[in-house]
Parts: structure tokens; C-alpha cells; sequence
């Protein structure tokens, strides 16, 4: 009976499995925050892992996978990453100078707002998508755009789960401590796998399901993960020409 609880088939297997997954992604992922530029590869990083562990139930590798995941979308990630930050922080600042000017600045304030949010959506989508898919970054950004504004639903929920916890651990300063000790234990991850949970589902019709590669075959589990990932932008891309996008 004990053995049959602890099992990784049992549901009890399962939540243990998950929660390993979860706190291994998401120390990786604090440690990839402090060099700042890093941020991007470290995001990407922990999507590939937390999607490779809801594709593979029964096995857990986070640190591996987290790993792999840096490597493979590194140069990809790092500079969308720095790209997004960059406009950001412009539109921040354009925002507050607005704010400050008020008057008829007031209403260029709310559009800079809009966009500001719009890049900060796509950003958001654009980590998991490059995590899942192999694309150009301009690629990319179209295929996050669609992925973002094909579930208005998951859209909402997801846009929820990355802004007000956040806006939460700041407005109450006094229980930063706690907070920050919640973020780096799992946080980021917890949240990390609600966004990947939901656009999983609508990354699969464009995957090939997993080939088993011998050991010692890594050349080849490349060049069949290259092939999956070209195959999943042309039908991703011919979808989208159907859709007029």
C-alpha cells in the first residue's frame, strides 16, 4: 500500500512530482534574475522545464531541463528580453512625464498605457512560446500575439496571475519579508506553470509527439527536435494566413 502511495503514478507521486518541479525551476530561475541581462534566458529556461514535466507525468528533471532550456533559447531570449525592458522603460518614463505635464499630456498618458500593456502581454507570451517553439524572434513575436489573443479568457487569467500578486507584494511593504521568501521559494514558478498549463494545449496540434532517441544520439535528438519545431511555425504561420493575421 505504501509503495503503491509513494509511487509516481499515484496522485500523491504526481503533486510530489510537481511541487520538485516547481521549487527546483524556480530557485534556477531566482538564481538567473540577479545578473539582470539574464532575465530573459532564465524565463524561457523555466517554461521549457515546467512544460517538459507536464509532458513527461511520471519523470522530473527540472535542473536538466532548466539547463537545456537556457542554452537552446540564450541568445534568442536575451535579447528579446533586453529589447522589452528597453521599451519599457521608455514608455515608463514617457508615462510619467505625461502624468506630470497633465492637461491635454493626460490623454497621451492612456495611450502609452494601452501600449505599454500590449508589449508587456506579448512579452509575457513571448517566453513560453519561444520555450516551445523554434522561430525567428520576429516569428515568435506573431506567434505570441496569436497565441495571447486566441483565448481572451486565458488572456485575462494570465495577465492576472503575472500583475496583482506582484502589485500585492509591493503595495503591503509590511510583509515584503514573507512575500519575497514566497517569490523565491516558488513563486515565479507557481505562476510560471499556471501561463504554461494554459497555452500548452494550443502548442500541441503544432508539436510532433516525443521519438525516443537512443543514448549517446544527442546529435540526433537535435536535429529531430529542429525538425519538430520547423514543422510547428509553418503550420502555425499557414493558420494564421487562414485567419487574415
Amino acid at each position: 500500500m505504501l509503495r503503491g502511495i509513494l509511487d509516481n503514478d499515484s496522485i500523491f507521486g504526481q503533486i510530489m512530482l510537481r511541487c520538485w518541479a516547481i521549487i527546483a525551476c524556480n530557485l534556477c530561475f531566482v538564481i538567473t534574475v540577479i545578473p539582470v541581462v539574464t532575465i530573459g534566458a532564465g524565463w524561457a529556461a523555466m517554461d521549457y522545464a515546467l512544460m517538459n514535466s507536464l509532458k513527461n507525468r511520471n519523470t522530473a528533471a527540472p535542473f536538466r531541463d532548466f539547463w537545456r532550456g537556457f542554452l537552446m533559447n540564450f541568445r534568442q531570449a536575451t535579447v528579446s528580453w533586453l529589447a522589452g525592458l528597453a521599451v519599457l522603460v521608455f514608455l515608463g518614463t514617457e508615462w510619467y512625464w505625461c502624468r506630470q505635464f497633465g492637461g491635454i499630456f493626460s490623454y497621451f498618458a492612456i495611450g502609452i498605457l494601452v501600449i505599454a500593456v500590449i508589449v508587456l502581454t506579448v512579452l509575457i507570451h513571448l517566453f513560453p512560446t519561444m520555450a516551445a517553439l523554434k522561430a525567428t524572434i520576429p516569428q515568435l513575436i506573431r506567434n505570441s500575439i496569436y497565441f495571447a489573443f486566441g483565448n481572451p479568457l486565458h488572456l485575462i487569467v494570465i495577465l492576472f496571475a503575472h500583475v496583482v500578486p506582484m502589485a500585492v507584494t509591493y503595495m503591503d511593504l509590511q510583509r515584503l519579508p514573507m512575500y519575497a521568501f514566497l517569490w523565491c521559494l516558488f513563486g515565479f514558478a507557481a505562476v510560471g506553470l499556471l501561463t504554461v498549463s494554459l497555452l500548452l494545449p494550443g502548442y500541441m496540434p503544432y508539436l510532433k509527439k516525443d521519438t525516443e532517441v537512443p543514448r549517446g544520439s544527442r546529435k540526433g535528438g537535435e536535429d529531430a527536435e529542429h525538425d519538430e519545431h520547423r514543422k510547428s511555425e509553418a503550420e502555425i504561420l499557414e493558420e494564421m494566413q487562414k485567419l487574415g493575421m
